[in-house]
């Protein structure tokens, strides 16, 4: 005879029965009962009366039967008021409403943590007692639950019960296939207070947070090492347990990392190609090589056709029409088309790297990048530029280059519709747009846009340059630098001009220089609307508005808003002029300075027009020789558009229009708008005559003047009149002379 009572034990058996007979309609589900009677009766016999026409499973109630039916049927009639989801069953609703509310009703009587359900407190409480009373009946692996012990054992039966309508994968937990749901949703519904970042996941959000709060809950007992991740904390412990739990099947040697053990294998080859003889781990592997022989494509695209050797292959192309990326990150939630990829990703994470160089060392996450690593030893670059014969160590950095010939910009702005030949140039574009600074200095909490502008400017703390000229022993912050530097040196100039021929040794001047034929301004000031054709141009403007002035003397602390302001006022400090000329003892601030007065002396002239051959000592007067070929004009005064040559012409021309004239003369006081003015009012000072007539031995204060004295030995007269053809040797004098075919009255001190 049942002696039925009212104690908690035997409800919560119920329960558990209640649990039993319910697996696989919802994990971790906490059931809902009518009374403590009813169905009592059946408890004892056994018997299960109620019969689902579907799939033919039996119940012993008929609410229990009822609520099945609802998983064939899809019908949820219980409504949550305040956010309108829906539920198969009452007590999945009850549930529900508590993430609402907050309310955790059961609470643990050892530690005081509250629990929404009575399964989870429970569960929670075999934690303190250690207690497993569910048992796997095949492998005898014991949980603290029924519903993880109904999980275990779908690993036995292979069942996967819970199918995605959208892609038809099938999983072993409703609560997968919900979070797998969400991949074709892109629901994120978890935010992160701090930066507003969007997750799919609780757990990847948590993870996060810990990169703002910097928490890193998962410490090591043996040495304390504090870790974000408890799989990280997993791994490094077995550098002090000395676990190998990745075992060989062929040799039974162990390995702390299963990439590791992957790695080993290939050690293994027992599985020879008769044609070439190369051996593979695994027969599969094997077929697979075989293929490349025969040229056997078995595996076929049912949308586009395409044929494949290996059945993965196909697999991961299939992927490119349907866009999935079935792999994801559990660390940030990136997707991956193969899990390949992931597992190289997730290095990234952990820092593990199984792959080393056998000649220096230096190890690295990924095969790939070994092998592209081991070229810097051997120095092979098999990749061959059929236009120019330029070699590349790498088939992605070869296509890259096509594009230089070709023209080809595949990426576009969906903003502004501009084309770029890179992908990372548009991602770093489009953040113009954006205004997103995603990479930021963990030092001075600077913000950048680009994670080589982070990388670039975090040198500047350290002060490393770690990149050397092995020509002049310059060094550099970042191997480009380097690269366009050491083209001083071979004067190579790969980068031309599609308009004017133009060439240039950087593809960022060659953009520059593009914008004088097109009349691009692409950088704009926020403050005024002005516009610029290059960046640098833009950020020097700013320092107008913002009164910013980054370079300072050393010497006298004085700033300046750039470099080339402070480079010219540090000659103002004698005593400053570290480089001395061997032939005439003048002294110069730098190198370069002293290196273009030494050819005064020996008349070097390396810098040679390839349009007239005409060589020059100083590498700015070449290019502006250039531009009397090309006809271009880069400097415009913003006040009356006229257009010049020269920087220097631009300059002069402006001062016109403020009237400022910043040469002082220390004698008199007089100033000019022209350093060569002053230098030559100096001489009325100082009675210097520096250039002699080689005929006479007359001395002259000026070059034009000593260029007229010496038309008189010469009998050169240049100066020609149009009406009579009359030759004068003095452009005056033509002057002069014109007034006596147009009556006008001539004009006092016309110009030589």
């Amino acid at each position: 005879v049942c002696v039925k009572t009212e104690e908690s034990s035997l409800l919560q058996q119920r329960q558990t029965e209640h649990r039993e007979e319910t697996q696989g309609e919802d994990i971790s589900s906490e059931p809902h009962f009518h009374s403590e009677t009813e169905g009592h009766t059946e408890v004892h016999t056994g018997e299960k009366l109620f019969r689902c026409q579907t799939c033919n499973k039996t119940f012993t109630q008929k609410r229990h039967l009822d609520g099945h039916v609802r998983t064939h049927t899809g019908e949820k009639p219980f409504r949550c008021q305040t956010c309108n989801k829906t539920f198969t069953q009452k007590h999945n609703l009850d549930r529900h409403v508590r993430t609402h509310t907050g309310e955790k009703p059961f609470r643990c009587q050892t530690c005081n943590k509250t629990f929404t359900q009575k399964i989870n407190l429970d569960g929670h409480v075999r934690r303190h007692t250690g207690e497993k009373p569910y048992s796997c009946a095949t492998c005898e692996k014991t949980f603290t639950r029924k519903d993880l012990l109904n999980l275990h054992m779908r690993v036995h039966t292979g069942e996967r019960p819970f199918n995605c309508t959208v892609c038809n994968k099938t999983f072993n937990q409703k609560a997968i296939l919900n979070l797998h749901t969400r991949t074709h949703t892109g629901e994120k519904p978890f935010r992160c207070q701090t930066c507003n970042k969007t997750f799919t996941y609780k757990n990847s959000l948590a993870r996060h947070v810990r990169i703002h709060t910097g928490e890193k809950p998962y410490s090591c007992a043996t040495c304390e090492k504090a870790f974000t991740q408890k799989g990280t904390l997993r791994l490094h412990m077995r550098q002090h347990t000395g676990e190998k739990p990745y075992s060989c099947a062929t040799c039974e040697k162990t390995f702390t990392h299963n990439s590791s053990l992957a790695h080993h294998r290939k050690t293994h080859t027992p599985f020879s190609c008769p044609t070439c003889n190369k051996t593979f781990p695994f027969k599969s592997k094997l077929d697979n090589h075989v293929r490349t022989h025969t040229g056997e494509k078995p595996y076929s695209c049912s949308t586009c056709g395409k044929t494949f050797g290996q059945k993965s292959s196909l697999a991961y192309h299939r992927r490119r029409h349907t866009g999935e990326k079935p792999y994801r990150c559990s660390v940030c939630e990136k997707d991956f088309g193969d899990k390949s990829t992931l597992n190289s990703h997730m290095r990234t994470h952990t820092g593990h790297k199984p792959y080393s160089c056998t000649t220096c060392e230096k190890a690295f996450s990924r095969k790939r990048k070994l092998n592209l690593h081991m070229r810097t030893h051997t120095g092979e670059r098999p990749y061959n530029c059929t236009v120019c014969n330029k070699t590349f160590t790498q088939k992605g950095h070869l296509d890259t280059h096509m594009r230089v010939h070709t023209g080809e910009k595949p990426y576009s702005c969906t903003t502004c519709e501009k084309t770029f030949a890179r992908k990372f140039e548009l991602e770093s574009h489009v953040r113009r747009h954006t205004g997103e600074k995603p990479y930021k200095c963990s030092l001075c909490d600077k913000k950048f846009a680009q994670l080589s502008a982070l990388t670039y400017h975090k040198k500047t703390h350290t002060g490393e340059k770690p990149y050397g000229c092995s020509v002049c022993e310059k060094t550099f912050l970042v191997k480009s630098h380097l690269n366009s530097h050491m083209r001083t040196h071979t004067g190579d100039k790969p980068f031309k001009c599609t308009v004017c021929n133009m060439t240039f040794y950087l593809k960022g001047i060659l953009d520059a220089h593009m914008r004088t034929h097109t009349g691009d301004k692409p950088y704009s000031c926020t403050t005024c609307e002005k516009t610029f054709a290059r960046k640098d141009g833009l950020h020097l403007h700013m320092r107008q508005h913002t009164g910013e002035r980054p370079y300072s003397c050393l010497i006298c602390n004085k700033t300046f808003a750039q470099a080339s302001s402070l480079t010219y006022h540090r000659k103002t400090h004698k005593g400053e002029k570290l480089y001395s000329c061997q032939t005439c003892n003048k002294t110069f601030t730098q190198k370069i300075s002293l290196d273009k007065h030494v050819r005064t002396h020996t008349g070097e002239k390396p810098y040679s027009c390839t349009t007239c051959k005409k060589t020059f000592a100083r590498k700015d007067v070449l290019g502006s020789h250039i531009r009397t070929h090309t006809g271009e004009k880069p400097f415009q005064c913003q006040t009356c558009n006229k257009t010049f040559t020269h920087k220097t012409s631009l300059d002069r021309h402006v001062r016109r229009h403020t009237g400022e004239k910043p040469y002082n003369c220390t004698a008199c006081n007089k100033t000019f708008n022209q350093k060569g003015i002053l230098d030559i009012h100096m001489r009325t000072h100082t009675g210097e005559k520096p250039y002699n007539c080689t005929a006479c031995n007359k001395t002259f204060n000026q070059k034009c003047i000593l260029d007229i004295h010496m038309r008189t030995h010469t009998g050169e007269k240049p100066y020609s009149c149009t009406t009579c053809e009359k030759t004068f040797a003095r452009k005056s004098t033509l002057a002069h002379h014109r007034t006596t075919h147009t009556g006008e009255k001539p004009l006092s001190g016309a110009e030589d």
